[in-house]
């Protein structure tokens, strides 16, 4: 905090302050920041002269909205390679079961990766990185799961760690070293599976990056007990529990989430009534994933209106990878989330910072604008915040705050 009191100080500003189901607007507000948390907000009118004066730094804004800054809370962005011939194979009819089991799919990336320098990791990580801070995204759950060997999970993770060096964003890494048997496991699924735990997962907490421990239950990946097993040995670690779960079949995940003490349950296509009532008594939070069932040209959605009635909380994220989910555009997510899953546009944005921060454990620091929380401001030029989920073409941002401090990552808005 500067000598003549805050540091910065937003005026003519609507606040879309992500605090309720109406987004908690403030209408003709100004924020302030000092020492890069939120030292004062409201309406304009309510700001007090003296403090004013004593800002460092007035930043009139027009009228433009602001929200907190995005929080993308389900990405594998560290990857080499990319799968286009995954794409053109479906296209041709394969299915994504298929392409996995002809050794596409993840173990195609996992190749790729592998044979990636961490620089050549870094470089383009922080371009994906960048793509998303286009879209206001100041927080960034990055996972492993490409490497699937000890070497390469630790470098996913360290690349991950590092990328805030390059990018105006925090990173949340998450070790998911449970995404696919390797290629030379192959009919040994049992000694992989013991080398997560007795070696891959000690080491990653060793190393100190990973904040979460996740697992892919499905039928081409990993068994219920099987990610059991590892959510336990995670959590046990002081790791938080993620889940890629029910998302091409029903195995009950949503209800495995829950009874692991998990944060959340990711895709959900598929998941059960039972699982929507157990994730709703545990608390366990759902994360909806529209790029991937998009891109995947599924034929069901997770039961919105289920969560919604048993009050689960729905977060939204990208999910950007090389093969479910090859997007950056927050927009493109917004919208599909609300077209093909059916969240109002309240939820979905909601999705993206106040419950995405739940999701990470992060709800006391970000996600919405309340004093004393983290600095993270994204200000757009639209008429109202559904505007959004509205459009899918270029992205309105016009300042993107990182803890405080404008970044310089503007684009310019449309038309």
């Amino acid at each position: 905090m500067s000598e003549a009191g805050w540091d910065r100080l937003w005026t003519g500003v609507q606040l879309a302050t992500m605090t309720d189901r109406s987004l908690g607007v403030i209408r003709d507000g100004a924020i302030a920041s000092a020492g890069g948390r939120i030292a004062w907000m409201g309406r304009e009118a309510d700001l007090p002269p003296e403090q004013r004066r004593r800002a460092a730094e007035i930043i009139p804004c027009g009228g433009a909205w602001m929200t907190p800054g995005l929080i993308d809370c389900h990405t594998h962005i560290v990857f080499g390679g990319d799968r286009s011939g995954d794409f053109r194979r479906r296209l041709h009819g394969e299915s994504y079961a298929e392409i996995a089991r002809a050794g596409g799919g993840i173990l195609s990336t996992v190749r790729a990766t592998r044979r990636a320098s961490n620089e050549e990791l870094l470089r383009r990580t922080a371009a994906r990185g960048r793509e998303l801070g286009a879209w206001g995204v100041t927080t960034i759950e990055i996972k492993s799961g490409y490497g699937l060997d000890l070497e390469t999970e630790l470098r996913m993770l360290e690349v991950a760690a590092t990328l805030p060096r390059l990018i105006p964003a925090d990173t949340s890494p998450t070790l998911l070293a449970a995404h696919a048997v390797p290629p030379e496991y192959a009919g040994r699924r049992r000694d992989y599976f013991r080398l997560i735990l007795d070696e891959i997962l000690p080491a990653a907490r060793e190393q100190g990056h990973a904040t979460a421990i996740d697992a892919f239950c499905e039928d081409i990946a990993f068994t219920p007990a099987e990610a059991r097993a590892v959510l336990e040995a995670g959590i046990d670690a002081g790791l938080h529990g993620r889940l890629h779960a029910d998302q091409l079949s029903d195995l009950g995940g949503g209800a495995l989430a829950a009874a692991m003490g998990a944060r959340s349950a990711d895709h959900l296509e598929y998941l059960s009534a039972a699982g929507v009532q157990a994730m709703a008594a545990a608390g366990v939070c759902a994360v909806l994933l529209p790029g991937a069932a998009y891109t995947l040209g599924a034929d069901r959605a997770p039961p919105v209106r289920a969560l919604r009635r048993a009050g689960v909380t729905m977060a939204v994220a990208t999910d950007a990878n090389p093969g479910s989910s090859p997007i950056t555009n927050v927009g493109m997510i917004l919208n599909l989330a609300c077209i093909r899953f059916g969240l109002t546009p309240e939820e979905a944005l909601l999705g993206f910072t106040s419950a995405a921060a739940r999701v990470l454990g992060l709800e006391n620091d970000r996600g919405t604008l309340e004093p004393g929380k983290r600095a993270d401001l994204a200000l757009w030029r639209v008429g109202h915040p559904v505007e959004l989920c509205y459009w899918m073409g270029t992205s309105p941002l016009t300042s993107l705050v990182k803890d405080g401090v404008p970044t310089g990552t503007t684009v310019s808005p449309p038309g």
